[in-house]
């Protein structure tokens, strides 16, 4: 494969620029924010994008953004040390295909650059199946708390992972004004003084 990298710390692009043609891959582009992506991945016929979350003024949620809204049919992948579960949620709605920590072994990176590049059985890691599992709209709940509508109780769930209306809407494939009107239903039902309180309270119910 030829991969594009997008990544602020120079150790991880020598790195994987050493690693990966072991592996018969190689890095085709690099940059140290996400600014101009697509151009990039375009001009350096990359087959695979991985992308860090946290980079200085273009983060990798844009990266993701960028090549969501191009006409390029790239797969990406994060390769990040935030594990918070936030940048998760906001990669699975963007586009990306798996999310890999990078205190976890190297391995876990090479199979799953592996599956979704090359077509092979991809598992995600975990934490990305889990998450990707609690956003999906057919996602329902056993009973219904505070009285939430099933399209509520995800609006309400989007809500804890601290998403915004924007990416909700997207996520759920709803009108940003319809999420709005289940946010306001969320917050009377629930007597919720704001959204980050209903964030708070679906996390202590342990539905996030």
């Amino acid at each position: 494969m030829r991969v594009s990298v997008f990544d602020p710390h120079a150790v991880i692009h020598k790195g994987l620029s050493s690693l990966l043609p072991e592996q018969g891959h190689s890095v085709v582009s690099q940059a140290l924010n996400g600014q101009n992506a697509v151009n990039i991945v375009r001009e350096s016929l990359a087959d695979l994008v991985i992308t860090e979350i946290q980079m200085p003024h273009v983060d990798g949620i844009a990266v993701l953004e960028q090549l969501a809204a191009s006409d390029l049919a790239i797969p990406a992948l994060v390769y990040s040390a935030d594990p918070n579960p936030t940048c998760v949620a906001r990669s699975v709605v963007h586009g990306a295909q798996d999310y890999v920590l990078k205190s976890e072994p190297i391995s876990h990176l090479l199979r799953s650059m592996n599956g979704i590049g090359l077509n092979e059985r991809h598992e995600p890691t975990p934490l990305f199946a889990q998450i990707k599992s609690k956003l999906e709209p057919r996602n329902e709940p056993k009973f219904k708390p505070h009285e939430l509508t099933i399209r509520e109780f995800q609006v309400w769930q989007h809500l804890g992972f601290g998403l915004s209306n924007r990416e909700i809407a997207k996520s759920l494939e709803i009108s940003v004004e319809t999420v709005k009107e289940h946010v306001q239903n969320i917050l009377r039902k629930l007597n919720a003084k704001d959204r980050t309180a209903a964030a708070v309270a679906v996390i202590k119910e342990g539905f996030v």
